[in-house]
């Protein structure tokens, strides 16, 4: 049984000091500018909702054939660190932590989004989705199967993106291994039928992420390096959950803790209409909860009650908020102490300007108006 009382206790992860146990789940809200690089508009978001024990960034793509969606931050170039700097330093000053999410969507791309080349892959199978580009929603290609060369480069990538998350003042990194993206990808049988080592058993279909991990571990510390994965997904843009894929899931969680990692994020679903909740959330974290030795972070669709639960029980560390820290800056507050949340409105969710971004109300707002 867990010691862990309430969401407002302390806590540590890796060298971070964290002032309470809610976390700020990843977000795609697609307000950088143009060539990936973090906008103004970002800087107020991000220092807005620093009251959270730890902020997790919205993807950050690690390199221009790794995007899927427009208007997404990156780290990748000179410019693009520069202009993460404001935002830690923000974080930071409020006396917030904040760690970058490192992304590569793989085959969730489209042509539109990178000057004409096809979206990488472990296999050429199409996802049969939508990607979202400046021309609108548009059908998925089937990706090119990736090279070993590939490989090695998007593993490149990986790490020169986490060293540049340290030059531009996070406190660490989380890989992005969930929601149908690359590493996901490899991951299940659905998405991977390759035959060399990254395909066909359990061990090769881990290799590429945990050689992420590993590589970039070495660059800038394991105790820095988290990974989120969705081990409930099945069925959405091709990722199907079979005995195969749960063993992967399995394995691959066993050796995070092995490794020693930061953290594990796990979250239970993914934009799957009414199939978010917090019974399958808790559910999801009783299961792997005793694979993981390290600090564990779950998330979806959860409540106070539900997240303290899960903390006096143990199934959990730190729990997740989502789209509560969209339309809440001061979520932790108005959790503490009881405070109604405000609904956020989905229709600014993606893209636009500072509204439905940074004009959301705090209690304190609300009063003096």
């Amino acid at each position: 049984m867990s010691s862990i009382v309430n969401l407002f206790e302390p806590g540590a992860i890796g060298p971070m000091a964290l002032s309470n146990r809610i976390v700020m789940a990843p977000m795609t809200r697609s307000r950088a500018n143009e060539d990936a690089v973090p906008s103004g508009m970002m800087v107020t978001y991000y220092k807005q909702r620093a009251s959270a024990g730890l902020i997790i960034s919205e993807g950050t793509i690690v390199s221009g054939e790794a995007t899927g969606y427009i208007k997404v931050p990156g780290l990748f170039t000179p410019e693009q660190v520069a202009s993460w700097r404001p935002i830690t330093d923000a974080v930071h000053a409020k006396g917030g932590n904040i760690i970058t999410q490192l992304w590569h969507v793989g085959r969730v791309s489209h042509p539109d989004l990178l000057d004409g080349a096809l979206p990488l892959a472990p296999s050429a199978i199409n996802p049969e989705f939508e990607a979202y580009t400046r021309n609108g929603r548009v059908p998925t290609v089937t990706p090119r199967a990736m090279t070993p060369e590939d490989i090695d480069r998007t593993i490149e990538d990986f790490r020169k993106a986490a060293v540049n998350a340290m030059a531009a003042g996070f406190d660490g990194v989380e890989l992005h291994a969930a929601n149908t993206y690359l590493f996901h990808q490899f991951l299940v049988p659905s998405a991977n039928q390759r035959t060399d080592e990254y395909g066909s058993t359990i061990e090769n279909r881990a290799r590429f992420l945990l050689k992420v991990v590993d590589t970039v571990a070495e660059a800038i510390g394991i105790d820095r390096v988290g990974v989120r994965m969705n081990p409930c997904v099945d069925g959405p843009v091709g990722i199907i959950l079979d005995a195969e894929a749960q063993a992967t899931y399995e394995y691959v969680i066993r050796e995070l803790s092995t490794r020693k990692a930061a953290f594990l994020h796990l979250a239970a679903l993914m934009f799957v209409p009414g199939l978010d909740s917090e019974d399958r959330t808790l559910e999801m974290a009783r299961r792997f909860r005793p694979l993981f030795s390290g600090p564990l972070i779950i998330n979806g669709a959860m409540t106070r009650d539900a997240a303290e639960y899960a903390l006096r029980e143990g199934i959990a560390d730190y729990v997740a908020f989502g789209k509560d820290f969209i339309a809440n800056p001061d979520l932790v507050y108005r959790l503490k102490k009881n405070v109604p949340l405000t609904e956020p409105d989905p229709n600014s969710f993606y893209e636009g300007g500072t509204s439905g971004y940074i004009d959301y109300k705090t209690v304190d707002d609300a009063a003096t108006n």
